[in-house]
């Protein structure tokens, strides 16, 4: 147990996550890839778990892209048996969370989706946190989509060009039942986003480290939120005008908005 090194009182709202390293985990060991995602699952739950224990509102995982469909036919139908083993996880009753998807899910398996959309509808009422997977995933893809859902509407003249903004695209984002993510954790040592959440993530704080998935458990997760507290979130202003901003005392803060 870590928590010590952690505010509470600071932690994140939403914590995306891109679990990276089940493979290279197995082949590090003489195992076949799939044990490697086997051991994944386990790790999907101790975070699951740790996350709920602290009080994060939103978990998102990077499951499967779109690109993952490209990679051997066995491994793919392991993966996905895997995925409708682990929905059968009392995990989600056990700790108040309610379950949802994003992603393509016309090239999921009907088994799959029908399961799928078991699980939502089990823990619809479940309101301590919402654990997403993004599966069949990709930012690219859905950005795609809300350029095109745009485009009818302005066509059909339900929308008019002047009236497109941010908030146009966030409303029509597979995410928009959700805040952006304030942290982005990558594990297995690889520096990059791989198409996930990329408007979501225009201002999150990322963190990489080297410890495969299989690996990742509160330890690493508190490592984590510590570095992200760690640090001056400015979005776009400067560090002194940051540093006002939060040294400024109750009072302060009551003149200035009067």
């Amino acid at each position: 147990m870590m928590n010590n090194t952690v505010d509470m009182s600071r932690l994140p709202e939403h914590i995306a996550i891109i679990m990276d390293g089940n493979g290279r985990w197995a082949k590090k060991r003489g195992l076949d890839r799939n044990e490697g995602h086997k051991e994944g699952v386990e790790a999907v739950r101790r975070v699951t778990t740790a996350c709920s224990n602290m009080g994060i509102k939103f978990l998102t995982l990077y499951t499967f892209s779109t690109e993952n469909w490209g990679r051997p036919i066995e491994e793919v139908t392991a993966l996905m048996g895997l995925i409708l083993v682990s929905l059968e996880d009392e995990i989600f009753m056990k700790n108040n969370v309610r379950f949802r998807v994003i992603g393509d899910r016309s090239r999921i398996p009907d088994e799959m989706n029908a399961k799928l959309d078991h699980t939502i509808e089990r823990t619809a009422k479940n309101d301590h946190m919402t654990m997403t997977i993004a599966l069949s995933y990709s930012s690219k893809q859905e950005l795609t989509s809300v350029t095109r859902q745009i485009a009818s509407e302005v066509k059909a003249g339900t929308l008019s060009i002047d009236d497109i903004s941010e908030d146009t695209i966030n409303e029509r984002l597979w995410t928009n039942f959700m805040p952006d993510p304030e942290l982005l954790i990558r594990t297995g040592g690889e520096l990059r986003i791989s198409n996930y959440l990329l408007w979501q993530i225009a201002y999150s704080e990322l963190y990489f480290c080297d410890t495969y998935w299989p690996d990742f458990g509160e330890e690493e997760l508190c490592l984590a939120i510590a570095d992200y507290q760690s640090r001056q979130r400015r979005f776009g202003k400067t560090e002194a005008q940051v540093g006002e901003e939060t040294t400024a005392s109750p009072k302060e803060e009551i003149a200035n908005n009067e």
